[in-house]
């Protein structure tokens, strides 16, 4: 793989939860979940080196524990990818991915769906992932997020809606979910946030005011978008299973401890 860039992982770590607080160092399956995510990013073939970022000692002492690089940020940052930002300055990469802390169950083979487009394309900024919709309840669910791509690939727009609109009179939707178009073949899509950047292209977007689509949607994506960026996005074969409440929790701890 000649030319390839140097990809690093970052897995953001913020300790404070709202609804779990200490989230990212809950126990699954006798270890943290922070270490799952991390096992699994150094599973990803494409990424040379992962790191975990985290304003909190506990998160850091837990990471060092388990033998991982981390790197200590600021505790004021509105959003992961300002905590991504901030150690992007102080590394020398070509691209970065951003992981998220809670996903414990996060598939290496779809962080390396999603940084393959950086290693093909050296004018590639910044990437995504998506996976087709199974059922009509996630397609009207706000908590979903909407992705609708161009023929390229490129995304269109991000939405908590269900775009696109499928016409119930063109026999689209149907009571177990929305089917491909009959026509186009079109499938709806979910975004997964999961995101790839080339290193000046991260430190622009966080740089970035907050816009008004953002702040209409509340999607951070949608300030690139507006700003005239293009974001490539990858449609794989996975749906996250992100831990946000306790619920989800025990539901990720019976998968991952085989019950």
């Amino acid at each position: 793989m000649t030319n390839k860039p140097t990809i690093t992982g970052i897995i953001p770590a913020r300790y404070e939860s709202t609804r779990l607080p200490g989230k990212v160092l809950l126990e699954i399956a006798g270890k943290p979940m922070v270490q799952h995510v991390w096992e699994r990013c150094r599973q990803a073939s494409l990424l040379d080196e992962v790191i975990i970022a985290t304003d909190n000692e506990q998160v850091r002492d837990a990471a060092v524990g388990f033998g991982a690089d981390v790197e200590m940020t600021r505790s004021d940052h509105a959003s992961g990818t300002d905590r991504l930002a901030e150690v992007a300055r102080r590394r020398q990469c070509d691209v970065i991915v951003n992981v998220q802390g809670d996903e414990p169950m996060i598939e290496p083979s779809a962080i390396d769906a999603a940084a393959q487009p950086f290693v093909d394309d050296p004018e590639m900024q910044f990437g995504t992932i998506a996976t087709e919709i199974k059922t009509l309840e996630e397609h009207n669910d706000p908590a979903a997020v909407k992705v609708v791509v161009d023929a390229a690939g490129l995304a269109l727009y991000f939405s908590r809606s269900p775009i696109p609109h499928f016409r119930i009179d063109a026999g689209v939707e149907q009571p177990d979910g929305p089917r491909h178009h009959p026509k186009s073949g079109l499938c709806p899509l979910k975004h997964i946030g999961l995101y790839v950047y080339r290193r000046e292209t991260l430190l622009w977007f966080a740089g970035l005011e907050p816009s008004p689509l953002e702040l209409t949607e509340g999607l951070e994506q949608l300030r690139a978008v507006e700003a005239g960026c293009r974001i490539r996005v990858v449609t794989v074969d996975y749906s996250p299973i992100g831990v946000d409440t306790e619920h989800d929790l025990q539901r990720v701890r019976e998968i991952l401890e085989g019950k």
